[in-house]
């Protein structure tokens, strides 16, 4: 390149300026010119410095080292002199070389002991900001040749449509990267029939890929600007070694792709002569394994630059790699592009029509946007191929050399590719905030379904529906749920009042039993909570809770007995399967922590570390009640002897009850004892006792628990943890400023029966039936005064029924299937010339004409009389 063709200028110093990953790559590839703030260079002239008496050396750089890697290293080490305010003649001789672009590595620069010790420690950096830059590309450049090749193989892309689940479980990066290639492949009438696993792992790849890239950006962010400090090297390394693992798999993943792509190459002898090329240009996954293992060796000896090095030079591989896939792809979609001098395809008659037609196939509306401009890059090179055997060889080359980063054309191609993806209308589509769902009609056919059952639970026990406002006066929340406060989302108000979205459905019922004076209510709700929580598989920031509590004076341990035998109902008839419902007090807990020496204010806090057992082992809750809560070690191994009891209720309760055990010097755990004698016998003779299992570590976290405290855990396939929830508040009421009003409790987790539920559907290959209509009115034709009057008449017979107008008969079976409707009116010309109606039944593939009069009488009296 000729420095006349360089625009770009990149300034070091002054106010605001940086240097970045992009300028470091564009200056390092010759593309930009390095000046020096003048303000900066003034001050830097009167900063007294002793390097005019400090000994200079002829510095030569490393000869490992690319011409771009060794100018790169200058420009971080001229930055790091700038940023330092050190007043060196090396600046200007370092900025000098930069600005002559014809520098090699075997030019010499005179800097000083320091400074040569400084620009071995600037290799890092200056080779990380290169992969940084080029990295980035590579994520777009990928999935446009990932995207080619799903059609040049006909590939299945359902993986694309993944979707991000809102629970924090998929990868935010796969996500992306699965939106992208909707986005380049939408339309396309090539993709969706060969399972290919390649194509299918593109998402997760490459979603590795750009995880891996943001980190690198983020770490390179701030160490470009940060005067090279101590330890630069070894942090840097740590992003740079899962850098080089993620481009390693992209590679190998796009080599079997273009490798595949060759043998759907139409013409022989074009799939022979790009073979032929591709076997003595391409890396291979070989070469790849031996990169990253040379890296690997490199980082583990703590030979960080030329581990540096030897990562950028597996990045070479691998974007040739892909570059290879791109034309290989492109042979298959375009090959008369490829196949001749003049264009024109080689072969006989049938061939040409074969091209011929194959050009009429649908591309995706991204893809057909880029293939004509890689099109249009073969065909000005057409004027470098030669005229003989080497034709395509030269074509070829000079396409995979116009794919270089530093090619003054590239960046231009590369910016009308992400125009393609970010203009495309489908990648507009809005976004639903983390931790939150949208339900199709499948789904919300199951949730209908077990909202039916559990109301009908609820009611079968008296309690009355209740509706509370969805957001609460914080003051009415705060104080109520110890730990987890943190986690209530907090609301900016216009009105003067300080509120918060509710976190639950107990304190809004007992602030409502407290503001009406209530001392007595078996009540329900269901409806939607919301938690400030970090979603995480089965777990959300907004889900549905369906609560049922008794509050009022009642006989002893009648309403805990109750809640209990209403829970295992609601679970054995939405047939989720195996679970058991562990169950605690919550005064023998505090009794435990009495008897372990637990200081009563830390009664809360350690409650909730234990509650967290079914979660993490007892050494990591024991580090943190010790050293996060002030517990001593002595309490902590005390309380592990009491939480590992767990097992039979009626078994348990007699050890616990028997002389000399020190539950029994309490008199708090002997009421807990007796209460839970009452209701494990109740349990037992209501045939409910086997569901539970008493267990000492379940302490529930919530600072309003009294009593009895239970947890349903479901023990199924499906990993969701706890389903259901509840337990005795005899305080929560009052602390409202009104009389107690005992109370208790049970609250299913919805979101996690869904679950289960829909897990249950799967596994049995069955699909809900998203509506409830029973017939189609099918007029074939285009007649819509004729539908309206057939489908009024069942309308108002209350028949439940959907109509379709279409010429195609087959459009009204592909329906009446898709929506799994069992009964179809049809009417085409013959049945109206007749005065009939033909009904028909899907399942059975029965059929019957009807008088068109009576068509609606015998239709309910056939079908419906049930």
């Amino acid at each position: 390149m000729t420095q006349g063709a360089i625009s770009a200028v990149i300034t070091l110093g002054g106010k605001g300026s940086s240097l970045s990953s992009s300028s470091v790559f564009s200056v390092a590839t010759s593309q930009s010119l390095v000046q020096i703030d003048s303000s900066t260079l003034e001050k830097l002239k009167s900063t007294s410095s002793s390097t005019a008496t400090t000994t200079t050396a002829a510095a030569t750089l490393s000869n490992f080292l690319t011409v771009t890697e060794s100018r790169a290293s200058l420009l971080i080490l001229l930055n790091n002199l700038i940023l330092s305010n050190t007043n060196s003649p090396s600046i200007q001789l370092i900025s000098q070389t930069l600005n002559d672009v014809d520098v090699d590595n075997s030019q010499q620069i005179h800097v000083t002991e320091s400074e040569l010790s400084l620009l071995k420690k600037s290799t890092v950096l200056a080779v990380s900001a290169i992969l940084d830059h080029q990295s980035s590309v590579l994520t777009s450049f990928a999935d446009v040749a990932a995207a080619l090749s799903s059609e040049a193989l006909r590939a299945d892309v359902t993986a694309f449509n993944l979707m991000d689940s809102g629970d924090g479980h998929t990868s935010k990066e796969e996500v992306g990267v699965a939106s992208d290639l909707r986005v380049l492949v939408n339309g396309s009438k090539l993709v969706g029939k060969e399972k290919i696993g390649a194509v299918s792992k593109v998402p997760k790849v490459h979603g590795t890929l750009r995880e891996q890239v943001k980190s690198l950006h983020s770490k390179m962010r701030v160490e470009l600007n940060s005067n090279g400090s101590d330890g630069t090297e070894e942090a840097v390394s740590t992003v740079l070694l899962p850098l080089a693992a993620a481009l390693r798999e992209l590679g190998v993943s796009s080599f079997f792709r273009a490798k595949s792509n060759l043998e759907f190459v139409s013409s022989d002898d074009l799939k022979s002569s790009i073979r032929e090329l591709f076997e003595k240009d391409s890396p291979n996954a070989d070469s790849l394994g031996s990169g990253f293992n040379q890296a690997l060796n490199l980082v583990f000896g703590k030979d960080y630059d030329k581990f540096a090095h030897e990562v950028n030079g597996l990045f070479a591989l691998v974007w040739k790699i892909v570059a290879w896939e791109i034309v290989t792809a492109f042979a298959v979609l375009e090959g008369a592009e490829l196949n001749g001098k003049s264009g024109e395809v080689k072969g006989n008659a049938e061939e040409k029509k074969a091209d011929k037609k194959k050009k009429k196939v649908v591309l995706g509306k991204g893809t057909s946007l880029i293939l004509p401009l890689i099109k249009e890059k073969l065909q000005s090179g057409r004027a470098n191929a030669v005229e003989n055997s080497g034709f395509l060889e030269t074509l070829l080359q000079d396409f995979l050399s116009f794919l270089d980063l530093a090619h003054p054309k590239f960046t231009e191609f590369l910016l009308k590719v992400k125009d393609i993806v970010e203009s495309n209308e489908s990648r507009r589509l809005p976004k639903i905030p983390k931790g939150t769902r949208d339900f199709a009609k499948e789904q919300m056919t199951i949730r209908k379904k077990a909202f039916s059952i559990i109301e009908a639970v609820f009611e079968r026990h008296g309690a009355t529906a209740l509706d509370t406002p969805v957001f609460e006066l914080r003051e009415t929340l705060t104080g109520k749920y110890g730990e987890d406060s943190k986690l209530i989302y907090d609301l900016a108000d216009q009105g003067g009042e300080l509120l918060s979205l509710r976190y639950d459905l107990t304190v809004p019922f007992a602030r409502f039993m407290a503001m009406n004076g209530l001392s007595s209510l078996k009540r329900y709700q269901i409806a939607k909570v919301y938690r400030r929580d970090n979603p995480s598989k089965g777990r959300y920031r907004e889900f549905y809770q369906c609560d049922f509590d008794i509050a009022g004076p009642s006989e002893k341990m009648g309403p805990d007995f109750e809640v209990v035998r209403i829970l295992t109902e609601l679970l054995d008839e939405l047939k989720i399967g195996e679970y058991e419902i562990k169950l605690n007090h919550r005064k023998l807990l505090d009794g435990m922590m009495e008897i372990c020496g637990v200081p009563p204010e830390k009664f809360r806090t350690i409650c909730s570390s234990i509650d967290k057992l079914d979660k993490q082992t007892f050494q990591q809750i024991r580090k943190e009640m010790v050293e996060e809560k002030g517990l001593t070690a002595e309490t902590a191994d005390r309380i592990e002897t009491f939480v590992k009891e767990k097992g039979s209720p009626l078994e348990l309760l007699s050890k616990f009850k028997q002389e000399g055990n020190a539950f029994l010097e309490n008199s708090g755990s002997v009421d807990a004892l007796n209460d839970l004698e009452i209701l494990f016998k109740a349990l037992e003779k209501s045939k409910r006792l086997d569901r539970v299992v008493f267990d000492l570590s379940l302490a529930r976290g919530l600072d309003y628990y009294t009593g009895v405290v239970f947890e349903a855990v479901f023990k199924g396939g499906t990993q969701v943890g706890s389903i259901a929830a509840g337990g005795r508040y005899d305080n929560l009421i009052g602390m409202f400023g009104s009389k107690q009003v005992p109370a208790v409790g049970v609250s299913l987790g919805i979101e996690r029966v869904f679950a289960i539920m829909e897990q249950h559907m799967k596994d049995q290959n069955q699909m809900a039936r998203p509506t409830k209509t029973e017939v189609l009115v099918s007029i074939l034709g285009n007649d819509l005064t004729l539908a309206a009057e057939l489908v009024g008449e069942l309308w108002d017979a209350g028949v439940k029924a959907e109509f379709l107008v279409n010429k195609r008969r087959q459009k009204h079976f592909d329906y009446a299937k898709e929506s799994r409707i069992p009964w179809m009116v049809l009417v085409g010309e013959q049945e109206i010339k007749e005065g009939l109606v033909q009904l028909k039944e899907l399942e059975a593939n029965n059929d019957i004409k009807i008088p068109r009069a009576q068509f609606v009488e015998e239709l309910k009296k056939r079908y419906f009389t049930s």
